[in-house]
């Protein structure tokens, strides 16, 4: 597979990005946290945070990817 180098501007932008989702992520753990102490929360709401959180897990994966070049033993 060809790799793609990232220019040191697109490396900047990437990193930038995953700081902002890193941060949205935490967010949502506190968030997260808080709803399911107070058993009359909305589960529908739980949820929908819950699975924005994964999606935040894999783009945070995708992007911290891109940094890493691969490596083809």
């Amino acid at each position: 597979m060809g790799t793609q180098v990232l220019t040191e501007e697109e490396r900047q932008q990437i990193e930038a990005r995953i700081q902002v989702l890193e941060l949205e992520h935490h967010d949502l753990d506190d968030i997260i946290a808080k709803l399911q102490a107070d058993p009359g929360q909305d589960q529908l709401q739980l949820r929908r945070l819950k699975k924005r959180k994964l999606v935040l897990k894999d783009i945070l994966a995708r992007l911290r990817n891109r940094l890493i070049p691969d490596i083809i033993a």
